[in-house]
């Protein structure tokens, strides 16, 4: 397990990609798992945090059927199991630190000292997010940088809209 992680930790520092990984449904069932475990218990420890688990099953549906649709309408549907493990490894490990930035930022919102470096370190956490994802995705598809970091950003987008469609956020 510990080899595994290991290849998740190269995969977001983009020195290996997710051909490296095995083409395991456990493996990906757990990498899931991790990832649904992990944001659930960080986000319930967030101020106005806990809320249902319905949009994060939404989002983990999304982004399965997202990939494997992309994968399946380019011809590279025996990369799916590798992709998405790589995708869920990837923001198993950098939702985490996505979370404490959008903790800082609700924590200092109205303190105009810390609002500029708490959003600079978040934007600087996103972009790591974007760069991994689609190192993943650049791998998986045999695209070019621009058309990774697009179709990852398309892919964001489209899942956050869902959310919002689905889940319209409440006044606080």
């Amino acid at each position: 397990m510990r080899q595994i992680i290991r290849l998740f930790v190269e995969i977001a520092l983009l020195k290996r990609g997710p051909q490296d990984l095995p083409a395991s449904r456990t493996l990906l069932a757990l990498t899931v798992c991790a990832y649904a475990a992990l944001t659930a218990l960080v986000s319930g420890l967030l101020p106005r945090g806990g809320a249902s688990p319905l949009p994060l099953a939404v989002e983990v549906a999304f982004t399965l059927v997202w990939y494997a649709a992309v994968l399946k309408v380019l011809g590279r549907r025996e990369r799916f199991l590798q992709t998405a493990t790589g995708i869920f490894g990837v923001q198993t490990l950098l939702m985490q630190p996505l979370l404490v930035s959008v903790w800082l930022m609700r924590r200092y919102e109205h303190d105009a000292t810390w609002q500029l470096p708490v959003a600079a370190a978040g934007l600087a956490v996103v972009i790591w997010v974007v760069a991994a994802n689609s190192h993943v995705v650049k791998a998986a598809l045999e695209w070019s940088s621009a058309a990774s970091v697009a179709l990852v950003i398309l892919q964001i987008v489209s899942g956050q809209l869902l959310l919002f469609t689905l889940f319209p956020p409440t006044p606080v």
